[in-house]
This record gives C-alpha cells, structure tokens and sequence, in this order.
C-alpha cells in the first residue's frame, strides 16, 4: 500500500518535456494529455539542441521525456542514447511515425521505457504514460520484441555514448556543417578547445576526421516519415 501511495504522489505536479518538430502535434498532446495530468508543468522543445536547452534549466526535476526520434539535430537513436547516457534518471518514452518491430526493438534497446505509436488512440497514449511514470515499461499491444545484433549500428551507438554532453553538441555541430571558428564562437570558447573536442570525438569513435564522424553518426539515422 505504501509502494501505491508513494507512485500515486509522483503523478502529481509532473515536469514533462514534449520533444518533437511539429508544433501541432506537440500542441494537440499537451492540450489531450492535460486533461489527465493535472497540474503538470509542460516543456517543449522541436529540436536536439532545444531539449538540451530545457534539460540545462537544472532548477526542475523532470519527471518524463517524450522524446520523437527524428527531430532536427538528432540522427535516429542518437539523442535517445545521450539522454538514457546523460540523464539516466529520466524516463523517456519514444513517440515515433515509425511503428516496425525493428525501431520498437532498438528503442527499448538503448533505453527507452515505452514506445508509443503516433497513430495510437489517446487512451493508449495516457495508459502508456502512467505505467512509465510507475516504473514499468509500455509497448504496444502483441509487440514481440526482437534481438538487436551486433551491426555496425549498435556498435556505433556504444562509441556515441562514451562522447561527453559537449562533445555530443559539437558532433551535432560537425553534422550541421558548422566549422571549428563558428562552433567556438557558439560555446564561447577558443578554436583550439574546439579541435581538443574533436581530437577526443574521433577517438572515441573510431574514425579520423570530421566525414567519417559524420557518416559514423548517419548509421544511427532512419528514414524520415512526414505525419503533417
């Protein structure tokens, strides 16, 4: 009984980020969800930088991630992996146009505590929620998970989470084609702190310069799906 009361007042007063591109969606789950989650602080962000930029207010306890996996600036997994990596006390849940078992499988694999489908009923969407926030994972109905082997795209999402917050922005910032002079100038750092993150990130993924690090982040990318 006290296990119960315990989860029952963590449903209250929530802080949960919605993380996706499409403004609408975003809005329209917020708006549905509200009605469920009283007095429950929304956060939003339409990008991979903006979430982090919502994560670095540190004053607020997040309670829940919704996160969608093709957000500008992340590529497939990539943002799941740093945030199950950087904030593992967060609980995300993947909310994706993508619904084959292969995306469903990766996504529990790298950490996240539901994938819900963006055609799934409201119903299913608010079941989904309280099991998270209770601590179980929720995937869809007769989801058969399957194995994730050992490809290239798993071993490269190991190497991704051994990059540090700052060196996962400034991989982000090669992706966008951003060079060293104008990525230094957005940390407010020296150029010659930028080539040491970088020095570091080919290290860690095993390749030699700006391209193949690109290329080796694209592996985690998936093909996009437009719901709007």
């Amino acid at each position: 009984m006290q296990h119960r009361i315990k989860n029952a007042m963590k449903l209250e007063n929530l802080n949960i980020i919605i993380a996706d591109d499409h403004p609408l969606f975003r809005n329209a789950l917020r708006l549905a969800l509200s009605n469920t989650f009283e007095q429950t602080q929304w956060f939003e962000a339409d990008s991979a930088e903006a979430l982090q930029r919502v994560l670095d207010e540190k004053e607020k306890p997040f309670d829940l991630i919704l996160l969608d996996l093709q957000m500008p600036g992340s590529h497939g997994y990539s943002t799941l992996i740093h945030l199950r990596t950087h904030y593992p006390d967060i609980p995300v849940v993947v909310i994706s146009a993508h619904e084959d078992i292969n995306t469903i499988s990766r996504s529990v694999h790298y950490g996240s505590s539901g994938f819900i489908p963006k055609s799934a009923s409201m119903e299913s969407l608010t079941e989904a929620l309280n099991a998270v926030l209770y601590g179980d994972i929720w995937l869809p109905k007769g989801t058969q998970i399957i194995p994730v082997s050992d490809d290239p795209t798993d071993k490269m999402a190991n190497r991704l989470s051994d990059l540090t917050p700052q060196q996962y922005r400034v991989l982000q910032m090669f992706a966008e084609g951003l060079l060293n002079k104008q990525i230094a100038y957005d940390f407010g750092v020296s150029e010659a702190t930028i080539k040491a993150h970088a020095t570091a990130i080919f290290r860690k993924l095993g390749v030699r310069n700006r391209t193949q690090a690109v290329i080796a982040l694209q592996q985690l990318a998936m093909d996009r799906i437009d719901i709007l």
